[in-house]
């Protein structure tokens, strides 16, 4: 039986995608141009586009039209971590880590093992977490605005995971959630999993545009608002104070819970109240200790409204039973002892010191960020191409983020995101020459 008229057409395109014949960064017809030339309905036209753009060949850009992908840059890169050379520079994911943070890990392993609890780290622990530990837990977060009991907190495997297991006892599939319109890509693949409707909320300068979040809320069953109010991924904003109140009246006025993400949030010093400050009763608090201490130490905690914590638990129990007691265990001697808090100072001092970097060896690019976040965003001109600029720092083993991962909207912007905490400064230094030189000569010519 020969193939329908479309695969024939999807594999030609294909074919020549993949052999170089159609360059990377080329526009392909719209699809009227398409329908015509091959003699095809426009709905079959536009069925060839969207199924290229499923197999990771094409982009599509509102207004603009279909790209050919630059197919050396993987469709995820940003989202599923892609293996770095170890001659290769990473600055698509974070994992900042501080001088001297293997001594400590050293020392807190020898007070474990001198200490008189060994036996029950051995067994299994509550699910939610053993009592002590959601204390030490409920101080640390008071020293960031947040007061709350320890029956309220559960102890989870990393920020992700609390994220995860928020959506697995809030949510359902097919939920519509509001997001914006870049944001975190981790949620997004929450999302995927869990067959969740995102719509994406137009950004500002300041926070997502809540005339739009508020319109959207009255036309849209919304059943949450993931937001990131204090440090955005990727944009680096702190919401105003009155943002923070306007987005709880609308989460008030349409019954949304608010999901806040605040895993990069230790990095802003004196920041307006968490939202789960002033609305507990709406908001699930979600952060960790693994930008702030260590990624390898993969210890989240999540704040709900008491109402939820039943739910959260069997989530819980669902994933993992319980978290790693003998990893709570050394987390929480280091939240008790003030080592999180030096860490955190120590950590924020760097990361002003690598944005500073940034700003100085990429003077004259349009980076948006916050002056001590370890990460930049670049935008790049309309007619530019981020997967052809991320390509070619590629064969240069620097590895970047475009905007695609971030991305909820059908509006793909062209920028790269720079993550500035993975490598010692004197070769960031470096490696960011090469990036403006990269960028001046393909995007800025």
């Amino acid at each position: 039986m020969a193939a329908p008229r479309y695969k024939t057409l999807v594999d030609a395109f294909a074919s020549d995608i993949r052999t170089g014949r159609l360059a990377a960064g080329a526009r392909l017809p719209t699809h009227r141009g398409l329908a015509a030339r091959e003699g095809i309905a426009v709905v079959t036209a536009t069925r060839v586009y969207a199924e290229l753009e499923m197999m990771g060949l094409v982009s599509r850009e509102q207004g603009r039209g279909t790209f050919v992908r630059d197919i050396a840059v993987p469709p995820g890169h940003g989202i599923d971590q892609q293996a770095v050379g170890t001659d290769a520079v990473d600055l698509s994911f974070n994992y900042p880590v501080l001088p001297g943070q293997a001594g400590l890990l050293r020392q807190a392993l020898r007070e474990v093992a001198a200490s008189g609890d060994l036996d029950s780290l051995l067994r299994y622990q509550p699910h939610q977490g053993r009592p002590q530990d959601r204390a030490s837990i409920a101080r640390h977060l008071r020293r960031r605005g947040i007061t709350t009991d320890a029956d309220r907190i559960l102890i989870a495997g990393g920020a992700q995971h609390g994220l995860a297991i928020t959506v697995m006892a809030a949510l359902n599939a097919g939920d519509v959630v509001a997001v914006d319109a870049l944001t975190y890509p981790g949620f997004k693949v929450l999302a995927h999993a869990f067959h969740l409707d995102l719509a994406p909320v137009p950004v500002t300068g300041n926070g997502p545009n809540l005339d739009a979040l508020e319109r959207l809320c009255a036309t849209r069953p919304v059943r949450a608002i993931y937001t990131m109010p204090t440090l955005h991924n990727p944009l680096g904003w702190v919401m105003p104070a009155a943002d923070r109140t306007r987005l709880i009246e609308i989460a008030r006025r349409y019954g949304p819970l608010i999901i806040e993400d605040a895993s990069y949030a230790y990095l802003v010093e004196d920041p307006p109240p968490p939202l789960a400050a002033t609305a507990p009763d709406i908001t699930v608090y979600v952060s960790g200790l693994s930008k702030s201490v260590a990624t390898g130490l993969r210890v989240g905690f999540v704040v709900a409204p008491s109402s939820a914590v039943p739910s959260l638990e069997r989530s819980i129990r669902a994933t993992t039973w319980n978290t790693p007691a003998l990893t709570i265990a050394i987390a929480c001697r280091w939240l008790d002892d003030g080592t999180v808090d030096h860490l955190e100072a120590q950590k924020r001092d760097d990361a002003k010191a690598r944005q500073a970097l940034a700003r100085r060896e990429l003077a004259g690019l349009p980076l948006i960020g916050h002056p001590s976040s370890y990460f930049t965003w670049l935008p790049l001109p309309d007619d530019a191409r981020a997967d052809r600029l991320t390509a070619t720092l590629a064969r240069q083993h620097i590895s970047v983020s475009t905007a695609e991962p971030f991305t909820t909207s059908t509006h793909t912007p062209q920028a790269l995101r720079l993550a500035l905490g993975s490598t010692e400064p004197d070769r960031l230094r470096s490696t960011l020459r090469t990036v403006r030189r990269v960028a001046v000569e393909d995007a800025y010519a």
